[in-house]
């Protein structure tokens, strides 16, 4: 059977792709008029309409079977959703289909500036709700009330080699703990488990420069000095050995919120900061032991068909 390379690969070594949403090296953009021409586009966008929800949502639950756990934990109020950062960043196409059908929350995903370089691609991600991952947009949002999904890890999660599936790498970042508290928003820290998983690792990332793809990649000037090689994506293998992926059931678990109304209109000493991230990275880290668990109780049930298709 002849292995195919998703294109997906190909867009993912073009640049700085999907960098960490708050990172400190992500400056703010030049042009504040272009920035607040975005905000304002961004507070107009409304939920998608009944049909396009049911349509993304029957395709997530038919092909992935998610199994939701703790959704009582869930507060009415507007939340800033942290969770752990999948192979690819394909979470968001499981997480926000389910929490706008099962739980009406439209929920806003916050992506790299890079992604929103491009006028086209910037309309269509912006007309699906995706917003920049920018400070004065995250204040936007949360002065609009609205609920909004990150995930801290960035790059460096979404690219991670099997050895570190459902692993947290955070490295020093704290900008999401401080724009919930200057605004007195609640963590709603989940777990994903599932899309890790959606494509098997032909070649890992860090071994890709020295392998035949590689070089062959490096003569086509895809690999060259611009691109970051402590986040080159590994090269997938889907369903099958084709570009789709592999159908694996998922499993979300929310864990306790984390209000920080008492710290609305402050910035917090860092001591505090690690702490409140140290407590959103441990509900994270308990909710994927949890799912992983679960999911080792479910082994078995699948069809036949599901299970000879995630192999």
């Amino acid at each position: 059977m002849r292995l195919q390379t998703p294109p997906l690969y190909f867009l993912l070594l073009e640049g700085s792709w999907i960098m960490s949403l708050f990172d400190k090296d992500n400056a703010p953009l030049d042009d504040k008029e272009a920035l607040q021409r975005h905000i304002e586009r961004a507070l107009a966008v409304k939920a998608p309409p009944a049909l396009a929800v049911e349509l993304s949502y029957q395709m997530v639950k038919r092909l992935f079977k998610p199994m939701v756990i703790g959704a009582e934990n869930i507060p009415r109020k507007p939340c800033l959703f942290v969770g752990n950062h999948s192979l690819f960043a394909l979470d968001g196409a499981i997480v926000l289909p389910l929490l706008l059908k099962e739980f009406k929350r439209f929920t806003r995903g916050m992506g790299d500036k890079f992604l929103f370089s491009n006028r086209h691609i910037a309309d269509t991600l912006l007309a699906s709700g995706m917003v920049m991952g920018h400070p004065a947009v995250c204040t936007a949002l949360m002065e609009d009330l609205q609920d909004i999904l990150v995930f801290p890890g960035g790059a460096y999660e979404a690219v991670k080699p099997i050895s570190k599936l459902y692993e947290l790498q955070w490295k020093e970042r704290y900008g999401f703990v401080k724009m919930a508290a200057l605004h007195g928003y609640t963590i709603m820290p989940f777990g994903l488990v599932g899309p890790d998983e959606f494509y098997g690792h032909l070649i890992e990332g860090q071994d890709l420069p020295e392998s035949v793809l590689g070089r062959w990649l490096t003569r086509l000037g895809l690999l060259n000095d611009s691109i970051r090689y402590d986040i080159l994506p590994p090269v997938p293998i889907g369903s099958l050995g084709t570009p789709f992926p592999k159908p694996q059931r998922c499993y979300l678990g929310f864990g306790r919120p984390i209000d920080l109304s008492r710290y609305k209109g402050k910035t917090p000493a860092r001591k505090t900061l690690l702490t409140i991230r140290n407590q959103v990275s441990t509900e994270i880290e308990l909710q994927l032991s949890q799912l992983l668990e679960r999911r080792e109780q479910h082994k078995g049930t699948d069809s036949l068909l599901r299970r000879l298709l995630t192999i």
